[in-house]
């Protein structure tokens, strides 16, 4: 009988730049360091707690839906860790612990695995368990309601809450230099600014996140809100605020960059990072939620399949 030989190939691509799924989780998981350290000494134990509990919780949905639907343990790989810190970074320190353990339910079990777990999920898992939080209890992101029994030392009121019910008249007490340094209230990791920006020109030069995404996010929210400015700088603060506030320089860095919702070609993340900013302010300015990151990114994320099909006509002459 012929002995044929069979080639086994797989589908395209079949280059491998050397990179895996546990890298790109704990290189995450180191930039968050300095954002998250900063906002543990802040709020000192509850903080600690919320994220803690996150992280915990995060890791132990990830093993029982292992263990149940008799995959491989995955939580070696650092994902579901990442997913706990960046979800208790969003939180404030006051969660309750029914609240923290539902998110990460929600943004582990249906916002990975029921789409099919790394590389299958259309949305950012942490925004679908946090989108889910402020839409069911709205009043657990009242930042200043949240925190009003913490002694922090300085301004207690949330900027864009303050922006939101006074206009410009009600933030001339925040300074860039002071946001920038984290002198605001806000998510357990999402007040210091500096601390977010080094993590992320951090993964930048890891190359575990894409600079065009990142900085045309923030390209987006910086054009917007001058815009919105010019037209009535009563009521609509400048851009140096919009990008120290609130969930920005996470989003920009941490959230939108999240490798399956976001788009792999240069023009198509630039359109989906300007995009993503664009949103951010009109929510914020004229929508019903204070900080519209959250449901920006979400809608980008779901506008991506179609963003990835913008690319450059093949070079050569059709025959």
């Amino acid at each position: 009988m012929l002995n044929q030989k069979k080639f086994i190939v797989s589908h395209a691509p079949f280059w491998h730049d050397g990179s895996t799924i546990t890298a790109r989780s704990y290189n995450m998981l180191i930039a968050t360091l300095p954002a998250v350290l900063f906002g543990l000494i802040n709020y000192g134990m509850p903080a600690v707690g919320v994220v803690s509990l996150s992280i915990s919780s995060a890791i132990v949905w990830e093993l029982l839906f292992n263990k149940i639907s008799k995959r491989t343990i995955t939580i070696g790989d650092g994902n579901a860790a990442l997913i706990g810190i960046l979800f208790g970074m969003l939180l404030p320190a006051t969660s309750p612990w029914w609240l923290v353990i539902t998110g990460t339910f929600v943004a582990v079990v249906i916002g990975k695995h029921i789409f099919g777990g790394i590389g299958g999920n259309p949305f950012n898992p942490v925004l679908i368990g946090m989108a889910i939080l402020m839409v069911s209890w709205k009043d657990f992101f009242d930042f200043n309601e949240a925190l009003v029994n913490y002694d922090l030392g300085f301004a207690m009121v949330y900027p864009l809450s303050a922006l939101k019910h006074l206009g410009t008249s009600g933030i001339d007490a925040f300074s860039a230099a002071d946001l920038l340094m984290g002198q605001q209230s806000g998510a357990i990791g999402a007040t210091f600014g500096l601390g977010l920006i080094i993590g992320g020109i951090y993964l930048i030069i890891r190359g575990v996140i894409r600079w065009e995404i990142s900085l045309s996010f923030l390209a987006g929210v910086f054009v917007t809100a001058l815009f919105f400015n010019i037209s009535d700088p009563a009521r609509y603060a400048g851009p140096a605020f919009h990008l120290l506030t609130g969930y920005t320089l996470i989003g920009a860095f941490f959230l939108a960059t999240e490798d399956s919702s976001s788009p792999v070609n240069f023009i198509p993340m630039l359109i989906y990072g300007a995009g993503t900013g664009i949103m951010a302010v009109l929510i914020r300015n004229i929508g019903a939620y204070v900080d519209g990151v959250v449901f920006a990114i979400l809608l980008m994320n779901l506008v991506n399949p179609l963003l990835d099909k913008i690319r450059p006509k093949a070079l050569g002459k059709v025959v």
